[in-house]
């Protein structure tokens, strides 16, 4: 009898011991997939000022924003005019509310308020992934033959590099980070078979063994970036000797 109350227990016990690494088999499983796919941020409402014939009136204005503490951006819009876009609010009154302050205090004149869902990334959803890509690009090719001039109303401060891929993106609807190496980790890595129109390629121009340029990705093994300054807004071929011996990796985001 007590034979056989032991041979039940250590079956009963065996029983337990397989329940049990079921259990935790069940609860890794989902990790073994491999991780999430990271996504930006979407931009939140923005505020468009601004319509300038000289692309330098346009990065004045963006630099005594960027002195009232609000990330600014210019780009050449649709009518070939310059203008500007700032801030990330979170609803249309905060915006609102902001772009008033500063219409009184004489830093901007007419104004209005961007709204997040008339942006490419909120009609992905409707659209497809590669719509985003086109606009993306379409974007990007609006800035061609744009003098090297962000931060600043000068060739020698200059649209770098990292701030024509941010400014494609939020342009965009979503918040790429400002510099070049933040923009390379946020990314999720890719092979150059891989690369889509849209996607963003790294390079160490300085030979310092680190990401120093980055382009956005247009197709056809050409991108789009702003080379140095000086120099305009430009494409160049990926396989050309320059970046092809300085190509660091390349990133996508959607």
């Amino acid at each position: 009898m007590k034979k056989i109350c032991f041979q039940l227990a250590v079956l009963l016990l065996m029983g337990l011991l397989v329940q049990a690494c079921a259990g935790r088999e069940a609860k890794v499983y989902p990790a073994a997939i491999g991780p999430q796919k990271r996504q930006l941020m979407k931009m939140g409402h923005t505020i468009q000022a601004g319509a300038f014939a000289r692309v330098e009136n346009a990065a004045r204005l963006t630099e005594k924003l960027k002195g009232q503490g609000l990330p600014a951006t210019y780009f050449r819009a649709a009518d070939g005019l310059f203008k500007v876009r700032f801030g990330n609010f979170a609803t249309k009154d905060s915006a609102r509310l902001r772009a008033q302050s500063l219409q009184q205090a004489g830093v901007i004149e007419e104004y209005y308020i961007v709204l997040p869902e008339d942006s490419a990334a909120a009609k992905r959803a409707q659209y497809g992934t590669d719509y985003l890509r086109e606009s993306l690009v379409k974007t990007a090719r609006d800035f061609i033959g744009v003098p090297y001039l962000w931060g600043g109303v000068s060739a020698d401060t200059g649209f770098d590099c990292s701030g024509l891929t941010m400014t494609v993106y939020q342009l965009n609807g979503l918040d790429l980070p400002r510099h070049s190496r933040t923009q390379y980790d946020a990314g999720d890595s890719i092979t150059q078979q891989e690369l889509r129109k849209g996607d963003l390629i790294f390079f160490d121009t300085r030979g310092q063994g680190r990401v120093s340029h980055v382009g956005i990705y247009i197709g056809n093994g050409r991108f789009i970036h702003a080379p140095s300054r000086g120099k305009k807004i430009r494409i160049d071929a990926l396989s050309s000797d320059y970046y092809a011996r300085r190509f660091v990796g390349a990133k996508t985001y959607l």
